[in-house]
């Protein structure tokens, strides 16, 4: 495909839904194996709703930081929030938002809460993975994911620092419209020329790894019966 932002049918959104994000992991280190080393986090996240569906959405960048008052101040702050809202909006959509902290060690205010997410939700944002803080879990919009290093009570001095531009996220390097995947276990970035071979790909992964399973379940399992199901796994295409 000529350009990513095609990538993301309604169709293929539906069927990566059906995958949970180690799945899909599994299913790209078959079809590019290149990538087996990164493009997925590597730090924990809390997902404070584990219970919705996995996010399959454009990525959206950007960096805050918390701990001392913006450098702008009246217009000029004004300014750069509404061109980061306006970033939001103006992208690929569904979109999902990575934000780096600036401040490190899980983040020292909070961006991320009831009114925030309202806004990105109603700027068709499913979500935000975050190496800083959220809070507000009671109350932030229905239907909103919140993957982040902590949960904080405070906005200390929480301001956007700058977006659009490659941010690394739990240790994943994102750039705006990587492909994202995303559920309780954390996010991969799914490349765009690889999105359309995941399905298929899980599915021959989950028929393998079912022969396995349905043999370490029987009474007499032992190392023999393994390597008789590894083996008839390994047929499987």
């Amino acid at each position: 495909m000529s350009n990513v932002l095609e990538v993301l049918t309604d169709q293929l959104i539906a069927d990566l839904q059906q995958f949970d994000t180690p799945t899909v992991c599994n299913a790209l280190e078959i079809l590019t194996p290149e990538r087996r080393g990164f493009g997925y986090t590597t730090s924990p996240l809390v997902c404070t709703r584990p219970e919705l569906p996995p996010i399959v959405a454009y990525a959206r960048t950007a960096t805050i930081a918390s701990v001392h008052p913006n450098t702008l101040q009246g217009a000029e702050a004004r300014a750069l929030a509404d061109a980061y809202y306006e970033y939001i909006d103006t992208g690929p959509k569904p979109s999902v938002v990575l934000i780096q902290d600036l401040d490190g060690d899980g983040g020292y205010g909070c961006f991320w809460g009831e009114v925030n997410s309202n806004i990105h939700l109603g700027l068709g944002c499913l979500g935000v993975i975050t190496d800083g803080g959220v809070r507000d879990l009671p109350d932030v919009a229905s239907g909103f994911q919140m993957l982040a290093a902590s949960i904080l009570p405070s906005h200390a001095f929480v301001h956007a620092v700058d977006f659009g531009r490659p941010v690394t996220v739990a240790g994943m390097r994102v750039s705006p419209n990587d492909i994202i995947h995303a559920d309780q276990h954390g996010a991969v970035i799914i490349p765009a020329h690889a999105a359309n071979g995941v399905k298929a790909a899980a599915e021959t992964i989950a028929r393998q790894e079912a022969v396995i399973i349905r043999a370490a379940q029987q009474p007499n399992f032992n190392a023999r019966a393994l390597r008789e199901a590894q083996g008839e796994a390994d047929e499987i295409h």
